[in-house]
């Protein structure tokens, strides 16, 4: 059975781009949308396996349509098409509950591998940026791990529990979650990639 994509992108020729990259797969587009508020309609009229959508649209962005598309059609997998390879917008899709993260530039094989992992539950692909943001985490919380257990065996209170802002108006810092899970609320509003390590966050607290 073919796969039923919605996409949704502003710009008309990557529309039509995608259209043609798709043609000969199983994957069959079943609606197109420009902006949120189509995505939206399309999604609740089409119920579409997968949809495509643009992290950039000109009324809501993609990130606050994720969100709505995520209670309106929860049965649809979202999967982000960007232009821009950006820890914060992937950390904050990771939050809202996107199946994955694909770059605009990326392969043939690659997209169609991306789309047909999140419409069997198998994401995130090998193909899409889920998985390397997921691989750093992992890195990340083993070098945690091996700075703190040499720490506790010489008495040392855990680090990790010692994180506290010095103005007390200020949010706590939100620790590292599990990647699937979605993000706290508290501190840094909930999406900040500032756990995924200066490499990955591009240096940027918020």
């Amino acid at each position: 059975m073919a796969i039923r994509l919605l996409v949704c992108d502003d710009h008309e020729v990557i529309r039509k781009g995608l259209a043609a990259l798709l043609a000969g797969t199983n994957i069959e587009i079943v609606g197109e949308a420009a902006t949120g508020k189509e995505a939206l309609e399309q999604a609740e009229k089409t119920k579409p396996d997968v949809i495509l959508l643009d992290i950039r649209m000109p009324d809501d962005d993609g990130l606050v349509t994720l969100d709505k598309l995520r209670s309106k059609v929860p049965a649809s997998r979202v999967v982000m098409l960007s232009t821009y390879d950006n820890p914060t917008y992937i950390a904050r899709a990771v939050a809202l509950g996107a199946s994955d993260y694909v770059l605009k530039g990326s392969a043939r094989d690659d997209i169609i591998a991306t789309i047909t992992a999140a419409a069997d539950g198998e994401s995130p692909s090998r193909s899409g940026e889920f998985r390397r943001i997921a691989g750093a985490m992992q890195v990340r919380q083993a070098i945690d791990d091996d700075f703190l257990v040499p720490a506790l065996s010489m008495g040392r209170s855990d680090p990790r529990m010692n994180r506290r802002r010095t103005d007390s108006r200020e949010p706590p810092v939100a620790e590292p979650h599990r990647f699937g899970e979605p993000l706290s609320p508290a501190g840094c509003h909930g999406h900040c990639p500032c756990f995924l390590g200066p490499d990955l966050a591009g240096g940027s607290h918020r």
